[in-house]
């Protein structure tokens, strides 16, 4: 994942910087056609693309730079104003046009990236819905197959969950869910994936994660949600199947159904543990 952001990062950097290379070849041909041509349009090109891939503070320096490079190109091309303010003033009016196309782009943007967020989220407790959850555990399984780096699910019951909806009410029990996540996020590294597949029960992806490093994680999730609950008075434990994959299963729906039977295992057994296997094909 860290490989593939780099990667990204990168590529996106060199794109930038070809974004500017561009404003500057667009000024050239701008130059050599004269003055006759309108060129204004072409700017907003390479404008779009810095602020897409960067942000609206990236775009409006590509609009600055536009508006200069427009600004010499129009008068080395030869072209003469009655008064000398008037490039001034339509370099001004570019500029405005250009830094307007950034404002816009970049309120699209962030709209789009809101949207895809809100897919991907569970809306009561902000973490990631079942869907999404498949989505980049079946991606997981699919760069195991190049990387082989042992990769482990948690499924997390929680215990008693329908006691505190009868007792306390569904408030409470809204309450109770979101802690839990929130608590499960703050254990949780970057990397690692929470989700709320439904009702009561949470998943845990673990990226490049034994089983050794798997038990030191999930004990102090552990220590961390019950402390949570018993701080609020709320009687609930949890019941965790912890699996650990060294071979991957053929599909997301086979390993989560594993985890899961862990998961009853220790519930039945008493509730309030964790139960850990390794799955070796």
């Amino acid at each position: 994942m860290k490989v593939l952001a780099n990667f990204e990062q990168q590529n996106k950097a060199f794109l930038i910087s070809v974004g500017f290379i561009l404003i500057v070849v667009i000024g050239f041909v701008d130059y050599k056609t004269g003055y006759e041509y309108g060129f204004s349009i072409f700017y907003v090109l390479p404008i779009s693309l810095i602020t897409w891939l960067a942000n609206q503070g990236f775009g409006s320096m590509a609009s600055i730079v536009s508006a200069v490079v427009w600004f010499f190109a129009d008068l080395s091309a030869g072209h003469t104003y009655s008064n000398p303010f008037i490039p001034i003033w339509n370099a001004l009016i570019r500029l405005v046009f250009f830094i307007l196309i950034t404002f816009l782009l970049d309120s699209l943007k962030k709209s789009l990236r809101r949207e895809q967020e809100l897919s991907h989220t569970d809306y009561l407790t902000t973490a990631a819905n079942s869907r999404y959850f498949y989505e980049i555990a079946q991606m997981e399984i699919d760069r195991f197959q190049r990387y082989r780096h042992p990769f482990t699910i948690a499924y997390v019951d929680v215990d008693n969950f329908k006691f505190v909806n009868d007792q306390f009410g569904h408030t409470t029990g809204d309450l109770v869910l979101k802690t839990v996540v929130s608590s499960l996020k703050k254990r949780a590294r970057k990397t690692d994936l929470v989700a709320r597949l439904g009702g009561d029960e949470f998943v845990l992806f673990f990226p490049e994660t034994n089983q050794e490093a798997a038990r030191v994680i999930i004990a102090n999730i552990q220590e961390t949600i019950l402390a949570e609950m018993q701080k609020n008075n709320w009687p609930i434990t949890f019941s965790i199947g912890v699996l650990t994959c060294n071979i991957a299963p053929h599909t997301t729906h086979e390993l989560v159904k594993m985890a899961d039977e862990l998961m009853y295992s220790a519930k039945i057994s008493g509730k309030n543990t964790a139960i850990y296997s390794m799955y070796e094909g």
